[in-house]
């Protein structure tokens, strides 16, 4: 049996910066954790008060994705969740002393960076994948995610903005390391100018700038140095939707396909897939995880989805 291994970080490192929607400042250490810990949110301003990253915590998902325990909230999770998760590390504590983490320069890239500098370590415990058995999808109109067996972690993505800067864009990547690091940390968060006034009233994006976000006009892009990627609003997509699925609380073995899907549908998907004991079974072991042959109305759903 070719047994896979729970990680944590050699050592702590901290940064600190600004919530993109509260604008508070905000100090953050990473800790390494024991084993079977999980990644756990804590409140070093609240006598140390531990928010679990679980979908059983799943709050606020509008504009990010937030969680709440005992009404305990920690906001925007997303990105460094999709760091940890797509750096493939298990058990880590993150101490925090304001409600929402810092957004730094709006993507996940920082957060590599800092994981990197404090090593990952290999634990004794062996590390538990969600193997999905049957397909899964929550569809609203023309928004759509699904997920599928699969023997890796894969992701298909498809956005479609009236932009002639963005237009429609699609990407499939199987989630690595190597890759996420490459292809979708760098990625940063994106918004139209337009919408601004309105997202200011409602208490979003206050702490917003050309510093922590791509920021498109009616016909161009605000950012003097321009894009990292012709598909970077798309790549950021699946950056967040790494991040909500990190909330499953054990890594992948399964094809998610989205359209034009965000927070909320990324996060009903993990509540509808979590909550049917049917769908899923837990495996330690990379030799049990087969790829499985989709059926004809998979196939169908899938190509729908990623047309």
């Amino acid at each position: 049996m070719n047994l896979d291994y729970q990680h944590t970080i050699s050592k702590p490192v901290e940064f600190s910066g600004i919530g993109l929607h509260s604008a508070a400042p905000c100090r953050v250490r990473l800790a390494p954790a024991p084993a079977n810990k999980g990644i756990v949110f804590r409140r070093t301003d609240l006598e140390n008060f531990e928010i679990p990253a679980s979908w059983k915590h799943i709050a606020r998902v509008s504009y990010a994705t937030s969680l709440m325990r005992k009404g305990v909230l920690i906001s925007t999770t997303e990105h460094l969740l999709s760091a940890l998760t797509g750096l493939g590390i298990d058990n880590v504590v993150i101490e925090i002393n304001s409600l929402e983490l810092p957004i730094l320069d709006g993507s996940s890239k920082p957060f590599v960076d800092l994981l990197r500098q404090a090593g990952r370590r290999r634990q004794r415990a062996p590390r538990s994948y969600l193997k999905v058995l049957r397909t899964v999808e929550v569809i609203d109109g023309a928004k759509r995610i699904a997920i599928f067996p699969h023997s890796r972690f894969r992701i298909s993505s498809s956005i479609d903005f009236r932009h002639p800067m963005v237009g429609r864009q699609s990407m499939e990547i199987d989630i690595s390391p190597e890759s996420f690091a490459k292809q979708i940390a760098p990625a940063r968060t994106f918004g139209f100018l337009d919408e601004i006034p309105q997202m200011k009233d409602m208490g979003l994006v206050r702490g917003g700038s050309l510093a922590n976000a791509v920021v498109f006009t009616r016909d161009s892009l605000m950012n003097d140095e321009g894009l990292r990627f012709p598909d970077e609003c798309c790549r950021h997509k699946v950056l967040d939707l790494i991040g909500d699925l990190a909330l499953i609380g054990y890594p992948l073995r399964a094809h998610v396909v989205a359209e034009r899907a965000g927070h909320a549908m990324h996060t009903a998907l993990v509540l509808k897939l979590v909550k049917d004991r049917s769908l899923w079974e837990l495996t330690t072991s990379e030799e049990d995880i087969a790829e499985e042959r989709p059926s004809a109305r998979e196939l169908a759903v899938e190509q729908a989805a990623t047309d």
